[in-house]
């Protein structure tokens, strides 16, 4: 088999995506391919994943690309706000591309491989290089025709494939992630199952009687305290970017309700004895979560049409229930029946990394 140099693009504002590609990266390498470099798009506001950096050994290089921007609260979308701010950014965008054409001339990687971000589509759309574009996220499943959107929003479906179409812009492949199984290859579309890190499959699923939170807009902080004043006794254990921002603004009871920086192992260790998970519905925590066999309430951040779908579409998987709030009674009163076993999704995510590697080297 001819061994190839790969260039990895991410969109780095979703931590789903940097798991996803550093996941890959280390099954590419395994098997003797050559990682050239990876790009992470960014809004600017957060930096690269501890994680990550010591994760991967290739060079990483950070472009600012277009991306969303919530309210005061930081609980929900402002798209006005978010249009006129990448719109004044625009010359900085123009930078991103100008580096990644940089990053690609110098390289000569013989495919791109991409994870959701903008630019590299726009990149294609512009530049049209000669070099095979694979996209990979689960985003690309809103491309099936099999997949069913929630009924009405017509608006917000245009919209999301739009979007999703311009990421894939002269893309060879589109491997949409999935929750489950769907058809064939339709559309250029191909259904594989999520990409996980090699690291759950070395934890055993146990009980310990706490549940765990991952919080990626800290706002919705104030709905966790007030909640957990009600029930003090049960603890919880949030995961978020800004651990000190939350201890700075926010009174709780630090000996029971635990605020951790996100770190990829600790997290995992703690959903394997989690009694169930409460998230902002991103697709790769339910996926853990479905794993592990623990019950999730998802809340969407209010406005992003993608976590709505999320949340309707793992709840049609059986990853549990939906809610507008941090409700976590729902989530406590659901796991006391809640009895999720479900061979066939972990075959089917077992499954992941030989399939997604076949249709990379089969380009």
């Amino acid at each position: 088999m001819t061994k190839k140099k790969y260039l990895l693009v991410v969109q780095g504002e979703g931590r789903g995506h940097v798991t996803q590609a550093m996941t890959l990266y280390e099954l590419l390498v395994e098997n003797g391919h050559e990682i050239c470099g990876i790009i992470l798009g960014s809004s600017g506001l957060r930096d690269v994943p501890t994680f990550f950096i010591n994760r991967v050994n290739a060079p990483i290089t950070q472009v600012q690309s277009p991306n969303f921007l919530t309210d005061k609260k930081n609980k929900s979308i402002n798209l006005t706000k978010s249009v006129i701010h990448n719109f004044r950014k625009l010359k900085t965008f123009r930078k991103s591309l100008k580096t990644i054409d940089e990053i690609v001339k110098r390289e000569k990687p013989d495919v791109i491989i991409n994870f959701f971000d903008l630019l590299i589509g726009l990149y294609y759309k512009f530049n049209k290089p000669n070099i095979p574009l694979i996209c990979i996220a689960h985003q690309y499943i809103y491309l099936h025709p099999e997949f069913e959107f929630p009924k009405g929003f017509l608006m917000d479906r245009m919209a999301i494939k739009f979007f999703t179409r311009i990421t894939s812009t002269h893309s060879k492949k589109k491997l949409a992630l999935s929750f489950y199984k769907m058809g064939g290859t339709q559309n250029n579309v191909t259904v594989l199952p999520p990409l996980l890190r090699d690291d759950l499959f070395t934890l055993k699923p146990e009980t310990k009687n706490y549940f765990l939170i991952y919080l990626v807009n800290n706002g919705y902080f104030d709905e966790i305290v007030s909640w957990h004043k009600r029930h003090p006794r049960v603890e919880l254990h949030c995961f978020t970017d800004n651990p000190k921002f939350i201890e700075e603004n926010f009174e709780y009871n630090k000996e029971v309700l635990f605020v951790h920086a996100i770190n990829d192992k600790l997290f995992l260790e703690k959903m394997s004895g989690a009694n169930g998970l409460a998230t902002t519905a991103g697709f790769e925590s339910v996926c853990e979560a479905m794993y592990f066999g623990k019950p999730v309430l998802m809340v969407p951040i209010k406005g992003h049409f993608e976590q709505f779908c999320n949340s309707r579409d793992a709840y049609k998987a059986s990853a549990g229930i939906y809610d507008d709030s941090f409700n976590l009674s729902k989530l406590v009163d659901y796991s006391s029946h809640y009895n999720y076993s479900n061979p066939s999704f972990q075959n089917w995510v077992k499954n992941a990394k030989g399939k997604i590697y076949k249709e990379i080297i089969t380009l």
